[in-house]
This record gives structure tokens, C-alpha cells and sequence, in this order.
């Protein structure tokens, strides 16, 4: 069956696996050493599935940038718009006086994602950002 559970044996250095039981320990009561091997391989694959062309992806692209710079929001506007069958959602807080900070939930095969991703994040204005993506399932 698909969900049996096979048992297999892992040879690490002895210091690797006292920091490995750090970080069991860290993940909570609920969690050993297999469930914590079964998030870290799903991780792996999900990251690895990202990466494959094709492969449909949604993304949280965070952003901060200074709204004083000259014309970012509209900029970022634009590319939203141009891509607007891309962009599921936007959320903008006002971190300061001069500082904002928008999450854009993004979803597409992941070439695009990524491409969107690094119009956004190289207008001007933009401080900083990052991308996070996962896999859907899908495949274009």
C-alpha cells in the first residue's frame, strides 16, 4: 500500500545527529526523529518540483520599500497589472512614515512566478524582498 510505513537506517556523524536531535527537540513534543526526516524529504521534493519547468507554483513574494521613492508604487502597479492573471491578492501594511511593506500572493508555471518576482523586487524604491513558493500539483 501506498501509506505502509518502510523502515530504512541512516549513518550520520555522531555531531550531526546531536544537532539533528536539536532540532527534533525545537519542532515540539509531537515530533521525532522520522516525522522530522518525512518534513525535511518532503521539503526537498517540494523544492525540488519548484524548480522544474512547467510545474505550476503559487508564491508569497514579501516586499519593503520606501513609498517616498520616486514613482515604486506605480511601478509595481504596473508590472501587477500587466500581470494581473498572475496575481491572486496584495496585502500592504505601512511598517513607518516612509516605509511599506506588500505581500503579493502569485501563482503560474514557475518560470513566470520568478520572473514576476524579479521585476518586483528590482524596481527601484525596493529595499528588500523574498519569494516563497510551493507546488500546486499541476503541471502546464
Amino acid at each position: 500500500m501506498a501509506n505502509d510505513l518502510v523502515r530504512f537506517s541512516v549513518a550520520m556523524p555522531e555531531d550531526l545527529l546531536m544537532r539533528f536531535d536539536q532540532l527534533v527537540a525545537r519542532r515540539g513534543l509531537a515530533k521525532n526523529r522520522s516525522e522530522v526526516v518525512r518534513d525535511l524529504v518532503r521539503d526537498a521534493l517540494v523544492e525540488d518540483d519548484c524548480g522544474t519547468p512547467g510545474v505550476v507554483v503559487m508564491g508569497t513574494l514579501t516586499v519593503v520599500f520606501d513609498h517616498h521613492a520616486h514613482d515604486v508604487q506605480e511601478k509595481m502597479h504596473h508590472i501587477q497589472h500587466l500581470y494581473y492573471g498572475n496575481i491572486v491578492s496584495t496585502t500592504h501594511v505601512h511598517i513607518n512614515e516612509s516605509q511599506c511593506l506588500e505581500v503579493i500572493i502569485l501563482k503560474g508555471e514557475t518560470g513566470l512566478v520568478q520572473d514576476i518576482a524579479n521585476m518586483i523586487l528590482g524596481t527601484k524604491g525596493v529595499s528588500h524582498g523574498n519569494l516563497t513558493v510551493t507546488t500546486t500539483g499541476c503541471v502546464i
